[in-house]
Parts: C-alpha cells; sequence; structure tokens
C-alpha cells in the first residue's frame, strides 16, 4: 500500500470514529413538564462537541429559535411545529427560546464541553428575564447548572 493510500485510509478512519463518537440528543418541547408548563425537556443538556440534538415538537404551536450562541457557533431558527436538528461543534453555552412562548419561560440551555462564554450567556439571559412574565427563574436556574 503506498504512503499515500495509507494516509487516506487513516484519515478516513479518524472522520468514521469521530462521527461514531457522537451522540444524538433529544429535546421535546412540552405544553407541560416536569418544570411545569411551556417548557423544553430537558430544559439543561451538557453534550460533547460534534454531538446532534433534536428538538421534537409535540404541538404544533411550539418553535425553537437560538438567540445565544459560542461565537461561531451554530443558529438556528426553527417554524411552528417543526422538528429541528443541529450539530453543535463549537464549546461554549447556547441559549434557545420558544418564541410565542417566551413570556411564559419557554427556554432552555445547551452547554458544548467547555462554557467559556458564560458570564456572555448570564448577560444575554438576564437581557431575555425582561421578556419573561412567568416562570422568571427558569433560566438563571438551567444556567446554574452549567459547570
Amino acid at each position: 500500500m503506498s504512503s499515500i493510500s495509507l494516509r487516506s485510509a487513516i484519515l478516513a478512519l479518524t472522520f468514521v470514529s469521530t462521527s461514531a463518537l457522537a451522540a444524538n440528543h433529544q429535546i421535546q418541547m412540552l405544553n407541560q413538564s416536569k418544570d411545569g408548563m411551556m417548557a423544553f425537556e430537558p430544559a439543561f443538556l451538557a453534550v460533547a462537541p460534534g454531538d446532534t440534538i433534536t428538538f421534537l415538537p409535540t404541538d404544533m404551536a411550539h418553535n425553537t429559535h437560538s438567540v445565544f450562541s459560542p461565537e461561531n457557533g451554530t443558529s438556528w431558527n426553527g417554524s411552528m411545529g417543526e422538528k429541528v436538528t443541529v450539530t453543535l461543534d463549537e464549546e461554549g453555552i447556547y441559549l434557545y427560546q420558544c418564541d410565542p412562548h417566551l413570556a411564559l419561560g419557554m427556554v432552555g440551555v445547551i452547554q458544548v464541553g467547555n462554557a467559556g462564554n458564560l458570564e456572555g450567556a448570564k448577560q444575554h439571559a438576564q437581557a431575555m428575564s425582561e421578556h419573561i412574565a412567568v416562570n422568571k427563574t427558569r433560566l438563571e436556574q438551567y444556567l446554574d447548572q452549567v459547570n
């Protein structure tokens, strides 16, 4: 086997093994959850870089919309009732919401690897809390789970 073919084979195996290690996570968009009405479940999720998150609507009146991401991080804005799948490669904190239910505190936090942007996420969460009328402490409680 030539050295070029060997290098190509090693490179291909590296990509296959890396993607094989990536996990797939699901977050439900619920009218009622363990955290109360209008919530994501789980609402806080810690994952590894390269993991995939699928948001599953259980009602046509929900969406998921990223509102804060690490620099160069993936962002998304799903339509109402749409199943959304994202792969998160950049480390940091991602904040997201259900647009029509933000006032009811339908928000969530994903930590990907190291939370290097935690202070920025907390500042953004504080600004978001001005638009939340019910369940105002949810976002702060979820951010308290970041390690």
